[in-house]
């Protein structure tokens, strides 16, 4: 019996005006995984994020989510469907609270409807006690408790990127896609994220896809690894391979990282 990837997308294709940004886009991602998409600046790569997450529509190919198709959705319907993602541009609620910012994702999969909520009913007291919960909870596990009444723009680069990720956990997704999350990192944060993304991998059994231009965290903590350039994948492989790939060091890379 041949297994069913979580994420299957097949052939993904999307023009602008007489641009075509991507093409041909095919891969499958198992449950556990954790792979790289990288590639030059305009390689396509957050275009094809913002196709696997509903901002876009592809004109061409399929995308399947635990078997379910998922292109004509909206955003939020995708997120509720499983599948969350952070920004190269880090995206939060700077003017709400640090635990506000978790809360407001817990509020996808509430329980509680909107009569409940407008008359706050019994039921919307219990919701709102279990959500804070939750969101204290993951707020511990990313080391921003101590912070949780904090404005998020009070936070430095580091916690702030935390806390974008814990906001994209709280929707409780089966994949999880990381756009360019070692972005104005120093040495040693972008260390302690290839820690972090690791350890989500493995303590939330979750399914990981990341694009990233830092090589080192790549390399570093992925399994396998798609090129893209001109938005056509030009290689994929394991790390090992990617780096010395002719086609990649040419198009992207550069002599220096396969001489490394």
């Amino acid at each position: 019996m041949v297994s069913m990837a979580l994420l299957d997308i097949s052939d993904l294709e999307i023009n602008f005006g007489g641009l075509r940004a991507v093409s041909g886009f095919t891969m499958k991602l198992e449950k556990g995984d954790l792979r790289g998409l990288i590639g030059p600046n305009g390689a396509g790569k957050t275009t094809v994020f913002n196709m696997l997450t509903g901002v876009y529509r592809p004109d061409k190919g399929q995308i399947t989510l635990d078997g379910r198709p998922v292109i004509g959705l909206k955003p939020h319907q995708i997120a509720a469907c499983g599948m969350s993602r952070t920004f190269q541009n880090i995206r939060l609620f700077k003017g709400l609270t640090v635990v506000d910012n978790v809360k407001i994702s817990l509020n996808l999969n509430s329980k509680c409807n909107v009569l409940e909520s407008v008359f706050r009913l019994p039921r919307y007291y219990r919701e709102e006690d279990r959500i804070t919960a939750r969101a204290e909870e993951l707020l511990d596990l990313f080391r921003l408790k101590d912070r949780k009444k904090a404005p998020a723009s009070s936070l430095p680069y580091g916690e702030q990127r935390r806390l974008e990720i814990a906001r994209a956990l709280a929707t409780g997704p089966k994949v999880l896609l990381l756009d360019e999350p070692a972005a104005g990192m120093n040495p040693q944060e972008s260390q302690e994220l290839m820690g972090l993304i690791k350890w989500i991998n493995k303590e939330f059994d979750l399914t990981i896809l990341l694009i990233e231009h830092h090589m080192e965290v790549v390399m570093g903590v992925c399994q396998k690894i798609q090129v893209l350039d001109y938005g056509l994948t030009i290689a994929e492989g394991a790390p090992s391979e990617i780096k010395r790939n002719p086609r990649v060091i040419e198009a992207y890379l550069g002599e220096e990282v396969h001489d490394a």
